[in-house]
């Protein structure tokens, strides 16, 4: 058989609309197998360890953070559109994760891990009805400003929660403040041993990524610290360590809870996904633009289900794309999504055999990992380019920050979205508007404050409102026709309205254009329109289309050229019939 995928009626051009790996794998080049297995392999050395490190920060044992690194891969390497992107834990989503269910455990392991299963299925199944909705525009929803504010919140909340860590002296948790206070309050109780095995491998993990970046530094770390805390007798030493990590599959585990828990969970579960994808389709996005390919945001939505639904099904944590192992991807020239099942099938022999050895890996060693992994969340690029290009923009950013910092995470996306919104509508509801004359020599209507000198036609005001016209800038739009007239240097005798910049118009614009004729009617001023798009009856019903177009006769020209003359005219026509003595 002819392996084709030329249109949807073959059996591969219906498989790659669901599965674009599968196509890919069918697809394969024998000349991409060498780059792909060492990329798969580099990917593991990468991954393995951060998934153990972000176990920590979702608040559950080591394993699960390697089911968590595993399984998702096996599922993105047949439904994800992306050649170079792998998924597993994220810094972000873990701390979101352990805001989440914190609260709704009380205390009990058992219960935050059968509530974590809940949680992951239900973000990967809020992911495939977002996918099968089309819902992928959704990746644009935060800007980027306010999605920069939030990780920097993150990365800042994550710091202060593996200093202590670090350091090896206890802490209460809690928020970002009271954690930098604990701080300085702990000082004396520093242990020794703990902080110079961490800031050691901290220092050997920095100079790794500055002069070998293609080592996978976090395993060098891991494996250094335990070399460490074996030969080094650490543990006696208190120096805490991950302890025993069983091997093999896990046992499926589910509980069942109230109404109000579901609730929560749902509620938290949209959270995440909104915050994981947008977070994820951007890594994926800049990894296809740099190898000159697209990829299906909606179909990222169906891949990033599957990869949750797949972690949830073997008691993992929710997960997305991993910028750090797409990078280590991207750098070893790996070339289909095969990668991620050599790095998946890795770390799972690892799972099976090499389980002993992780038992000694110190908790210091790992937070060393985190904090340099949140550090690289916190975007200070991000944040200079916002200084130099709008200030506005940077105060948003700054306050998502502090929002995030002083409410916490889940109310931190809340507050992300609130500022989406509200940056939204502010400026949709102030948009730019301008007064139209023409120039000599030069086609069409032009704003008469970038061109002074272009030309207007005394009694005759040209308006363009450059935004859809609806309930919350109708107001703004009637004000700034009733300032434009009133700073006209000559009495208005027409305002003509260039619609051209509308594709949306609702019943409170409507209601507000009437309102303005009225008015404008009342002081001798007639209100017309030019260009308004035939699309726009879509929002209304036909009989009521049919009678605003009897009303609006004479009102509405083709061309904004077309209104100039027919003013004209009427002017003229009104000029000769005054000018024209009456017959005897």
């Amino acid at each position: 058989m002819t392996i084709t995928d030329d249109g949807p009626k073959t059996f591969w051009g219906r498989a790659g609309r669901y599965a674009p790996g599968l196509v890919t794998l069918a697809h394969y080049q024998r000349d991409w197998l060498t780059r792909d297995i060492a990329a798969g392999l580099s990917v593991a050395a990468i991954a393995l360890p951060v998934g153990i490190a972000y176990a920590s920060l979702a608040g559950v044992p080591p394993v699960v953070g390697m089911y968590s690194a595993i399984f998702p891969l096996f599922a993105y390497a047949l439904f994800g559109s992306s050649r170079q992107l792998m998924t597993g834990p994220d810094a972000a989503t873990c701390i979101m994760v352990a805001a989440s269910l914190g609260p709704l455990s009380g205390g009990d392991p058992d219960r935050y891990l059968a509530l974590l299963t809940v949680l992951t299925l239900m973000t990967g199944a809020l992911y495939v009805l977002a996918g099968c909705a089309r819902l992928g525009f959704i990746a644009n929803f935060l800007s980027l400003p306010i999605l920069t504010g939030y990780l920097n919140g993150i990365a800042l909340i994550i710091v202060a929660g593996q200093v202590p860590k670090l350091l090896g002296y206890e802490s209460a948790g809690g928020e970002f403040f009271p954690m930098v206070i604990e701080l300085f309050q702990n000082m004396g109780d520093i242990a020794l041993p703990t902080t110079v095995l961490g800031l050691t491998l901290m220092a050997l993990l920095l100079l790794l990524r500055q002069y070998l970046p293609n080592v996978p530094g976090a395993l060098v770390v891991v494996v250094v610290g335990i070399i460490a805390v074996v030969g080094l007798g650490l543990t006696d030493r208190d120096v805490a360590v991950l302890g025993t990590v069983p091997s093999g599959f896990p046992d499926f585990h589910m509980a069942i809870f109230d109404t109000e828990t579901y609730k929560h969970l749902f509620r938290d579960a949209a959270g995440l996904m909104l915050i994981s994808f947008t977070s994820g389709v951007l890594t994926a996005k800049s990894f296809a633009r740099r190898n000159r390919y697209d990829i299906d945001a909606n179909q990222e939505l169906i891949a990033f289900g599957t990869c949750n639904l797949a972690s949830g099904l073997t008691q993992g944590f929710p997960v997305t794309g991993a910028d750090s192992r797409t990078a280590i991807n991207n750098a070893m020239g790996g070339k289909s999504q095969l990668v991620g099942v050599v790095a998946a099938a890795t770390m799972l022999l690892i799972l099976f055999f090499l389980t002993a050895p992780l038992a000694y890996v110190p908790i210091a060693g790992l937070a060393a990992v985190i904090i340099i992994s949140a550090l690289g969340l916190f975007d200070v690029a991000a944040l200079r380019d916002l200084s130099n290009i709008s200030g506005r923009e940077l105060t948003l950013s700054l306050a998502t920050t502090l929002g995030v910092l002083i409410l916490g995470v889940l109310p931190g996306v809340l507050l992300a979205v609130a500022l989406s919104l509200i940056w939204l509508l502010y400026v949709g509801s102030r948009p730019y508007d301008e007064v139209l004359g023409r120039m000599a020599g030069v086609r069409g209507f032009h704003n008469i404050q970038d061109y002074p000198e272009a030309a207007t036609v005394d009694g005759l005001l040209l308006y363009r409102f450059d935004a859809d016209l609806v309930f919350f800038n109708a107001d703004y739009f009637k004000q700034r026709v009733l300032e434009a007239i009133d700073a006209s240097p000559v009495a208005v005798e027409w305002v003509v309205v260039d619609a051209s910049p509308v594709n949306v118009l609702d019943v409170t614009a409507v209601k507000k254009i009437e309102e303005l004729r009225e008015e404008l009617a009342a002081r001798g001023i007639f209100l017309a329109h030019a260009k308004t798009k035939r699309n726009l009856a879509r929002f209304f019903k036909g009989d009521w289309m049919k009678k605003r177009q009897q009303i609006d006769a004479g009102r509405n020209f083709v061309t904004l050229k077309a209104a100039v003359q027919a003013f004209q005219s009427r002017h003229a026509a009104m000029s000769e019939t005054t000018e024209t003595p009456p017959r005897d």
